[in-house]
């Protein structure tokens, strides 16, 4: 790839990142996005409401069941930090929760927002693309959910690093950015491309859709500051807090979609104005 073929492509990357902006004050737009929001915030904020209480409890007779746990709590105790006992049981039920937040919303903007966002971009500048999907949505959304448990395996593996803040800040977003722009690519392009054009667009413009990913998952880091910010009060607000952070979420996924829409559009369109053979794997590599 020439210099100026990736000058190009970097450009269309943030050519991309303000029609999103712009895109997103429409109000079919924020029409679009409340269907996600509704779904995510009755399920999460149902489980919350209902749930937080027993799983409370439940945390707290599995803590008092294993020994290495009284071992902390007798730790924090003989330090002075009596108080952080009462916050343990909240807080790792909140680090439990914030990553199911994330991919729920993320998994109900794909499914639901991407797709119609796709076609609204198709609409008012690509007229003349034609759909030629050819994914059944069983096949995408298994695939979904093979990339959230492969994001969630990485998740598990990495969890002894997040005790250090500088590789917990790079490893959170990274997995988050590569789970982000496998999905929305996914979710965009499934009704517009073959098999084989989803494969080319994945190989060829690998690096821009996993700086867009990153990037959205940094701005997906914005709804923890309000469980950081508030404290302990955080964990007796969070049923509210909860809420807050599915609309939050939802709003930045709902971006990253605009995002991941006007870039991949214009990418597919440019593959079919050069009416070359299209290289790649029949599914997704």
């Amino acid at each position: 790839m020439s210099v100026a073929e990736a000058a190009s492509r970097w450009g269309d990357v943030w050519g991309a990142a303000w029609r999103a902006v712009l895109y997103g004050l429409l109000w079919r737009v924020q029409w679009i996005s409340a269907a996600p929001l509704l779904f995510s915030a009755v399920l999460l904020g149902g489980l919350a409401w209902w749930g937080w209480t027993p799983a409370n409890e439940a945390v707290r007779q599995a803590l008092d069941q294993w020994g290495w746990s009284q071992a902390a709590l007798d730790w924090l105790d003989a330090m002075g930090w009596s108080s952080l006992r009462a916050a343990l049981v909240p807080l790792l039920i909140s680090l439990i929760s914030i990553p199911v937040i994330i991919v729920v919303c993320l998994l109900a903007v794909g499914a639901l927002a991407a797709p119609a966002m796709a076609k609204l971009v198709q609409q008012r500048r690509f007229v003349a693309l034609v759909p030629q999907g050819q994914v059944p949505w069983w096949k995408s959304l298994g695939e979904s959910f093979r990339l959230t448990a492969v994001a969630v395996l990485a998740f598990v593996l990495t969890l002894p690093l997040w005790l250090l803040p500088p590789v917990a800040g790079l490893v959170v977003p990274l997995v988050w950015g590569w789970l982000a722009y496998r999905v929305m690519t996914l979710d965009v392009l499934a009704d517009w491309a073959s098999e084989q054009e989803l494969a080319a667009l994945l190989k060829q413009h690998r690096g821009p859709l996993m700086f867009m990913g990153v990037a959205s998952g940094y701005m997906g880091s914005m709804p923890a500051m309000l469980w950081a910010a508030g404290g302990v009060l955080s964990f007796a607000l969070a049923p509210v807090l909860v809420l807050v952070s599915v609309w939050l979420y939802t709003l930045v996924f709902c971006l990253t979609g605009l995002w991941f829409a006007h870039y991949l559009m214009q990418a597919l369109h440019q593959l079919r104005s050069r009416q070359v053979p299209v290289e790649g794997r029949a599914w997704l590599g």
